[in-house]
C-alpha cells in the first residue's frame, strides 16, 4: 500500500500496490502494522456496504460524536464515487477545510479518514457500492451530520443532487 497525506491533516490517500501475473492480480487492502507506521487508527471494529442505485445520489456529511468519534477506511467497489472528508477537529490547522477524491472501482484508490472528520460523497454512476472499515462500532446516540452544502464549508459536487435524505437536508447549520 502507498500511503499519501492530503491537504488535511491526518487524512490519507492509500493506494493498492498490485501484483500482476498470469493468473491476474493481488493486493492488500489492509494490514495493521502498516497503518500503525503511519499513525492512523488501525482498529476496524466494523465494516459496512452502501448500494447506491442513481448516479448523482448523495450521502453525508456523517460523523459519530466523542467518545464514539471514528476512523473511516472507504473503497469503491463497484462504479464510482467523489469522496469528501471534512475536518472538524476545532484545534486542527485543517478546521473546517475538506477534500473531494475520486475512488473508482478500477483505480486502487481508498481514502483513510481520521477520527474528528464528517465524511460523505456523491455516486458518479448508476448502481455504485461502496465499502467501509470503521474503527468504532454505529452509536445512534452518537451519530450526526452537517449539511454538505453548509456556507461555513463551501464543498462543491461535481454533479447535480438526483437523491438525498431528509435526514442529510435537514442538519442544523454549523457554527464554528
Amino acid at each position: 500500500m502507498i500511503f499519501q497525506e492530503t491537504q488535511l491533516q491526518g487524512c490519507y490517500l492509500v493506494e493498492l500496490e498490485k501484483i500482476v501475473d498470469e493468473r491476474g492480480g493481488f493486493s492488500r487492502s489492509f494490514c495493521t502494522e502498516e497503518f500503525k507506521s503511519h499513525g492512523l487508527q488501525p482498529t476496524i471494529l466494523q465494516c459496512n456496504i452502501s448500494f447506491n442505485q442513481h448516479k448523482g445520489t448523495v450521502r453525508g456529511m456523517h460523523f459519530q460524536k466523542a467518545p464514539k468519534s471514528e476512523a473511516k477506511l472507504v473503497r469503491c467497489t463497484k462504479g464510482a464515487i467523489y469522496d469528501v472528508a471534512l475536518d472538524l477537529r476545532a484545534e486542527s490547522p485543517t478546521y473546517c477545510q475538506w477534500i473531494g477524491i475520486e475512488l473508482r472501482e478500477d483505480n486502487g484508490k481508498m481514502l483513510y479518514i481520521p477520527e474528528g472528520f464528517a465524511h460523505g460523497f456523491q455516486s458518479l454512476e448508476d448502481d455504485t457500492e461502496v465499502f467501509y472499515q470503521m474503527s468504532e462500532s454505529y452509536s445512534p446516540e452518537h451519530s450526526t451530520g452537517v449539511k454538505w452544502n453548509d456556507s461555513c464549508f463551501g464543498i462543491e459536487l461535481p454533479l447535480e443532487i438526483t437523491c438525498i435524505s431528509d435526514k442529510d437536508l435537514n442538519y442544523s447549520d454549523f457554527s464554528p
